[in-house]
């Protein structure tokens, strides 16, 4: 498939996440957004790309219906791994600044887990990039969480946004996954679907 024919299809972005509707906007694609409610609990077996994988696969999976020839649905998930454990998004003030210290000063793991689903097909990936943060002082930390808000985002941060500004050192692979949806990963899958 190339460009051209992927246009031909009606995509489903199931996401709220303005990030994403911005990034997959941005790639060209004509899309509508619909989200379904969907119990985001996982085993708790799972590690790493094994979790947003698990995720955003069930949340194609609700949209089984609404499925027909000329339509393809786009999910994802992102988390963050770091010391062997998962940081989905803060519960509230407490848990942001807690996700927030463990970062400091540390390198972690962004994980996107990314379907791609159309009547017949389903297509699963991942993508991962190496972040690391300068150590952050309490007063960094309680000003981005005041002023940003980093509820709606795994690991209570917006590479994008003030605190990826002032701690992300370095990041080793894609950014755009970072931000919630990696682009070159899902445009490539796309001409392959």
């Amino acid at each position: 498939m190339n460009f051209e024919e992927l246009k031909k299809y009606h995509f489903i972005l199931a996401s709220k996440s303005p990030r994403r509707q911005f990034l997959l906007k941005d790639l060209g694609l004509n899309f509508d957004v619909a989200t379904k409610e969907v119990d985001e609990s996982f085993p708790p077996h799972l590690k790493a790309e094994q979790i947003p994988l698990y995720l955003c696969e069930k949340k194609a999976n609700a949209f089984d219906e609404e499925l027909n020839d000329n339509t393809i649905v786009i999910t994802a998930d992102t988390i963050v791994w770091i010391d062997n454990q998962v940081l989905n998004k803060p519960e509230n003030f407490d848990d942001a600044v807690r996700m927030l210290k463990l970062l400091s000063g540390k390198m972690h793991e962004v994980y996107t887990g990314v379907c791609i689903k159309s009547k017949d097909k389903t297509k699963s990936f991942y993508s991962v990039t190496k972040v690391y943060f300068k150590p952050l002082t309490d007063y960094e930390i309680e000003y981005y969480i005041r002023n940003f808000h980093p509820y709606d985002k795994a690991g209570a941060y917006g590479a994008q946004e003030w605190i990826g500004y002032i701690a992300v050192e370095k990041i080793e692979g894609s950014y755009f996954n970072v931000m919630g949806l990696p682009l070159k990963e899902l445009y490539e899958e796309l001409l392959k679907f």
